[in-house]
């Protein structure tokens, strides 16, 4: 492929268009558009702001060579994406939760508020947790399959411990003091703890492979 093949296939995998190029690069989209046409070649400054805007090294970008360093940095930096994003909607979700919990206990001592109302509402918001936290697990999937391995390892006997921990406190809050109809709420600050822990480790995880 030459060098203007390869500029067209980076511009339309970035999703831009030649206007954005020349914008970004600070020249006309002619020059970007005789670039991709090979009627010129980009000057030597125009080497680096088109590697970073393109995210690629220069060798890849004169050279087409794609070193096993930078498709492993470049991985590295798509997880950290990924993560980033994926932390971002467990966050929100456990937010939920804890907000959802916090107004239904809330709810049940204001006078002439309807119960039937705040478990609504409460129903509702920990619905749209459970959204956040499912569509962050599934759309933004962490690939890299030794990072869920490791996972795996560490967080399995921390789970079981804290649901051996739950399941402990839920029945006993529940026998002494006959609250079945609140003490179910620790299955929900439960599964809020979860997440958070489960965020935890992920993020050490990438750390770590830093």
């Amino acid at each position: 492929m030459n060098l203007g093949n390869k500029l067209l296939s980076l511009r339309k995998q970035k999703g831009l268009s030649q206007e954005e190029v020349a914008d970004n690069l600070g020249v006309s989209r002619q020059t970007v558009s005789k670039w991709e046409t090979d009627q010129s070649t980009p000057d030597f400054d125009k080497i680096i702001p088109l590697c970073e805007l393109y995210e690629i090294t220069a060798d890849e970008l004169l050279k087409g060579e794609t070193s096993k360093k930078t498709k492993e940095t470049r991985e590295s930096l798509d997880d950290e994406r990924m993560l980033t994003k994926k932390g971002k909607f467990i966050g929100f979700g456990v937010f939920l939760y804890f907000l959802a919990t916090a107004f239904f206990m809330m709810s049940t001592e204001v006078d002439g508020y309807s119960p039937i109302n705040g478990l609504v509402v409460f129903l509702v918001i920990c619905g749209l947790a459970t959204y956040s936290i499912i569509y962050g697990n599934i759309v933004y999937k962490n690939k890299n399959i030794k990072n869920k391995k490791l996972q795996s390892r560490l967080f399995r006997p921390i789970f079981i411990i804290i649901s051996l921990l739950a399941t402990t406190i839920y029945f006993v809050v529940s026998f002494t003091t006959f609250a079945w109809h609140i003490t179910w709420l620790i299955w929900i600050i439960y599964a809020a703890i979860v997440e958070i822990v489960r965020l935890i480790f992920m993020l050490k995880e990438e750390k770590d492979e830093e």
